[in-house]
């Protein structure tokens, strides 16, 4: 899976503005190219005491990229509570300057398109758009609605969604990768987070990055888009990796395991999967093109009876953390490196020490707490495990237990003590 002669996607990558002033709009185009953005999607409707004459040529006459402008009206999700013969007659005046796009909405777009097409012969191209409610059309009626929007004599297709399970979004990208036009398609929030960063994969138009210091809720920065996924470098061969959460937009994963994808001249990308339903996740992303997952909270132990195998030291630990499709059956196999992986470590930091006989405490009892248990107990360590949720006076009583443990070694041999203290904690810890 090499990048060599592989040739770049043609997806671009699109910053939204929305600047409350023709300055402020000003200032965020120039900051977005720095940024690596292709081209510029203008929210006219952010701008406040908006003047369309006056306003929309300085924005015109500053742009540093290509722009698409947007007026969108609160009945779509927008910002405009005007009349609606000024919104459109704005839209009309931006063919008129020669806009390089302007996004219509479904409602009004088959009219609107056929006239400007007439009347301005301008490289002008018109985005139709579409924002789904509630569940995610089948893929049918996501061709069909596609006809819809397609005979409105639109030249780029926008369906936007907000999923409420992140196997609505294998709809999204069936379309992207099957719709003989130019299609926009992603889901708003957390959840449709990899619509955005899987977009070059399966063929769409663009994808949407933010600027720094504005972002954006289940929107990639265009930092992250350019230097983390690097959208420039994936093509439909690229392998998607992932981290299985919930939830998951505090992981690290991506930063450490792409720049390694790379590294090793491998075409794949890790992305964050924000999981509800193990069950649904697995069925739907069940390809190729999904070879392998690391397992994160709260899922550890849970995804064990969804591999169809399980290596014995996850099966004895009962936790699995990483999950790989064996190419030849397609099967899931599971596997558990937390446990060698932080025992090691432990190891390596204390110098030659033994682990055997001294004392661990873990602060935790989810699949990472039992792999650590398991390490550390198979090398002769003495374990006490407290659950996760600690009320304040449990948190001091386990500092101080160990304060006593480390400087008072008179205290390990005192059985006695130790039971004593054991069950003082009995209610809120676990000991092996």
């Amino acid at each position: 899976m090499g990048r060599t002669g592989i040739l770049k996607n043609s997806t671009m990558i699109c910053a939204p503005l929305m600047g409350e002033t023709v300055e402020q709009t000003v200032k965020e185009m120039k900051q977005a190219k720095a940024e690596g953005s292709h081209l510029l999607e203008i929210r006219l409707d952010h701008i406040t005491n908006f003047h369309p004459h006056h306003h929309l040529p300085a924005i015109l006459d500053n742009k540093p990229l290509p722009l698409i402008i947007l007026y969108r009206p609160k009945w779509d999700g927008g910002l405009y509570e005007g009349d609606e013969h000024s919104r459109l007659q704005t839209l009309r005046l931006a063919a008129e300057l020669g806009a390089d796009y302007i996004d219509f909405e479904l409602k009004v777009a088959s009219h609107l398109i056929r006239e400007l097409k007439i009347n301005y012969q301008s490289a002008t191209k018109f985005i139709v758009s579409c924002h789904i409610t509630g569940t995610t059309p089948s893929d049918e009626e996501l061709a069909n609605l596609a006809a819809t929007m397609r005979a409105t004599g639109a030249d780029i297709l926008k369906v936007v969604e907000n999923v409420t399970d992140i196997t609505e979004i294998a709809r999204i990208f069936h379309l992207l990768s099957h719709y003989q036009m130019p299609v926009i398609a992603y889901s708003v929030g957390e959840r449709g987070l990899i619509s955005q960063l899987l977009c070059p994969k399966f063929g769409g138009f663009l994808a949407y990055g933010s600027i720094k210091g504005y972002s954006i809720p289940g929107m990639p920065s265009l930092y992250s888009v350019k230097h983390t996924y690097k959208h420039d470098l994936m093509n439909s061969e690229t392998k998607v990796f992932g981290l299985v959460s919930k939830p998951v937009s505090h992981s690290k994963g991506p930063i450490l395991h792409n720049p390694t994808l790379r590294h090793e001249n491998f075409n794949g990308v890790y992305v964050p999967f924000f999981v509800d339903n193990l069950k649904e996740f697995f069925s739907t992303y069940s390809g190729s093109d999904f070879p392998g997952f690391s397992v994160g909270i709260p899922y550890k132990e849970a995804v064990v009876e969804f591999c169809d195998e399980v290596h014995p030291l996850a099966e004895s630990i009962g936790a699995v953390n990483t999950i790989i499709r064996r190419p030849c059956d397609g099967k899931l196999i599971g596997f558990n490196t937390d446990c060698e992986a932080a025992i090691t470590s432990i190891e390596d930091a204390l110098k030659g020490t033994l682990i055997s006989g001294k004392l661990f405490v873990l602060v935790g009892a989810g699949g990472a707490g039992r792999a650590l248990a398991f390490g550390a107990k198979s090398r002769g360590a003495r374990i006490l495990i407290f659950d996760i949720i600690l009320k304040e006076q449990n948190l001091l009583l386990l500092l101080s237990w160990v304060k006593l443990e480390h400087s008072n070694k008179s205290l390990i041999s005192d059985r006695r003590k130790e039971q004593s203290l054991r069950m003082e904690h009995a209610r809120n810890a676990s000991i092996y």
